[in-house]
């Protein structure tokens, strides 16, 4: 059968952001239909230059809408993402995919038989699901950048790197193809893509969102959350996916906390402040410009130390290393060849840890963690650079970062890793900066706040949208 062709009005919501989409459905001014086959229209014709996806799922994308529809017709009550799509990092698994991981050994894997749970939870709330969505081999990568697979492409420019490892999920939501995207987030695999594909992420408090269906990296470290062009479409899909899980033995069970309603409650009697020591050295000029204009518009001036920043990131990658090695120590010893070199090299580098270093890191992970809820607790949020710099050259091996020349590949990190080693909720919030004769390409600040307070991070995000200070555009 010919698929028409979908009309103006859905192909403009394509790129809209999805409480539009949603709010256009329910009021039937356009189908859910008509939404996903302008969204397919769109991955047709750019994920060829993109690469943002590894499995469309159309058929079953084409299904769900129409049951929304049928719904609508029928004046049945319909969810908060009626007709929005997504797509979700090839790690969630997806009935009736093999669930890659960015891997060429999982595509030996039988397909899925269940969704991954907060696939289950955003169709529960209408979401439409288009997609699974390239990523950096077992999630070990901040480059954006696959063997397998080939390189997820910055749309701001397509010479550039998307970031990692959730690379794919920040190219689909930067090019248009979906407002919301979900990634994974273990030492900054959220925040990183977010950075230099210039949109929003938020990763949640260890533990807030079910990690049920996914393929782990390093349970200890892992976080799922999602990606989007806007703060208020992150409070949406992170609403939605809230709530206990019996699928993830280690989610911390808490009360369902919304946050959409508080979007617009501004950001008066918040103590905030600039993270400073590891956060202000070893950045390339527009990290630093890009947090400086943020404290600006919030009219912070005060630099805090964060003792011991870089002692945990040190910590974080044992601990990522020794547990992501014991992860994949069978398929090391079977299928070596069939590993992504670099991946490989590090993750056989990490069975040559010591247990004592591993123990003294999670000791020290205790100690880092008491020292920042200190901090926290006498400042609401904290601001810090997402990454060191703008987005690289795909295939850059090294830059220089004060004075230094550093492999990339680890060190787009720098700046989340001591993050998401304890926990803490973050909002990346992208900003456009200019220094100098720099490319015209977005970076991103971090929003920290307390653990559970994920609601204070998103409102800080919404205020600077709001003053044109956060902005996250449809790369053309």
């Amino acid at each position: 059968m010919t698929v028409p062709f979908p009309p103006d009005d859905a192909m403009a919501l394509a790129t809209a952001p999805a409480s539009e989409i949603a709010a256009a459905v329910a009021a039937g001014t356009v189908s859910a239909r008509d939404v996903v086959e302008a969204t397919l229209a769109r991955i047709t014709a750019l994920d060829p230059v993109v690469n943002a996806f590894t499995d469309v799922t159309a058929e079953r994308a084409r299904a769900t809408a129409d049951r929304i529809d049928a719904a609508r017709a029928e004046g049945a009550p319909l969810g908060p993402l009626a007709g929005v799509p997504f797509a979700v990092k090839n790690l969630f698994d997806v009935a009736g995919l093999p669930t890659r991981a960015g891997s060429k050994i999982n595509r030996d894997l039988p397909p899925a038989a269940r969704d991954a749970t907060l696939i289950e939870k955003l169709e529960a709330a209408g979401a439409v699901l288009v997609g699974a969505l390239n990523m950096g081999e077992y999630a070990y990568d901040f480059t954006g950048e696959n063997v397998h697979d080939g390189s997820s492409r910055n749309p701001h420019d397509l010479s550039r790197m998307t970031g990692g490892s959730s690379g794919g999920s920040g190219a689909a939501v930067a090019a248009g193809l979906v407002p919301i995207a979900l990634g994974s987030d273990t030492n900054g695999s959220i925040r990183v893509p977010s950075s230099l594909c210039g949109i929003f992420g938020l990763k949640p408090t260890y533990g807030r969102l079910s990690r049920g269906g996914s393929f782990p990296f390093v349970t200890a470290l892992d976080h799922l959350g999602p990606m989007a062009r806007s703060a208020a479409d992150l409070a949406l899909s992170y609403d939605a996916m809230q709530g206990e899980d019996q699928r993830d033995p280690g989610q911390t069970h808490r009360p369902y906390e919304p946050v959409s309603e508080q979007m617009g409650s501004g950001i008066e009697g918040l103590d905030i402040a600039i993270a400073g020591g590891w956060f202000r050295s070893r950045t390339m000029p527009e990290a630093l410009a890009a947090v400086d204009k943020v404290a600006k518009a919030l009219g912070v001036t005060q630099v805090v130390d964060v003792p011991d920043a870089a002692r945990a990131r040190a910590a974080a990658y044992i601990i990522t290393a020794a547990e992501g090695a014991s992860l994949h120590a069978r398929r090391l010893a079977a299928r070596p060849e069939d590993f992504d070199p670099a991946v490989r090299d590090r993750l056989l580098a990490g069975l040559a840890i010591p247990a004592a270093w591993v123990d003294a890191a999670q000791r020290f992970r205790r100690h880092f963690r008491g020292e920042m809820l200190k901090l926290l607790a006498r400042h609401d949020v904290l601001l810090a650079p997402a990454t060191p710099c703008r987005a690289p050259r795909l295939g850059q091996k090294t830059f220089v970062l004060d004075g230094e020349e550093l492999a990339v590949r680890p060190n787009l990190g720098l700046f989340t890793q001591p993050i998401s080693f304890i926990g803490l909720p973050v909002v990346a919030v992208p900003v456009h900066v200019e220094v100098g004769d720099q490319p015209e390409l977005p970076i991103a600040v971090q929003v920290i706040a307390a653990p559970w307070r994920e609601d204070v991070a998103l409102r800080v995000a919404a205020v600077l949208e709001r003053e044109g200070i956060a902005a996250a555009v449809v790369a053309n």
